[in-house]
């Protein structure tokens, strides 16, 4: 790492919360950069160097949330299913605080550029579970995600729609995997 890499990582991560602040009071379409640097308080060229577009500052928010699912701990006996399913709700949690903002963000954006991001996502989640992203498991594991998403810009409170939703995807992309030998 070089010395630099601690100011950037955290010029990164005010643009995030700053964008997130933004976002829930402001269409995203009229928020640029600039105001992203000015509310959180860093010289606009260092963050340009950092991320030189919103997407750059959401792709450090998405990465944020990835490390929420890579972070958890899990026993090795667990079952995949649960590990996938707490993988994915780690990160789901880790981005409910900040629901209205994401949820302007991805329609601002239109469904294409939210989808773009899923693939990653579904990687992290699957890595974070000791499951090995393969083509076909990432394929799935995007499909699981997507409706995940989906549920959840709905579901308010407990989670306990999302959370449903999660457990019968996880289990329908097993049996599915499992029917063409690329389960786990």
């Amino acid at each position: 790492m070089t010395a630099a890499s601690p100011l950037r990582e955290d010029i990164l991560d005010r643009a995030a919360a700053a964008a997130l602040a933004l976002a829930a009071d402001r269409p995203w379409p009229a928020i640029a950069l600039r105001d992203i640097a000015a509310k959180a308080e860093v010289p606009f060229a260092e963050l340009y160097v950092a991320a030189d577009s919103k997407r750059g500052v959401l792709a450090h928010l998405s990465a944020r949330f990835d490390r929420a699912a890579l972070g958890v701990d899990y026993a090795e006996s667990a079952p995949v299913h649960d590990r996938l399913f707490d993988a994915a709700m780690a990160r789901l949690e880790a981005m409910e605080p900040h629901r209205a903002a994401l949820i302007a963000i991805a329609k601002a954006d239109g469904p294409l550029l939210a989808v773009i991001r899923f693939p990653k996502t579904a990687r992290a989640i699957l890595e974070a579970a000791g499951v090995e992203a393969t083509a076909a498991r990432l394929a799935a594991m995007t499909a699981v995600w997507a409706r995940a998403v989906q549920v959840w810009r709905d579901d308010e409170g407990a989670l306990n729609r999302t959370m449903a939703e999660l457990d019968k995807r996880l289990k329908q992309m097993a049996e599915q995997l499992g029917k063409i030998g690329a389960g786990f």
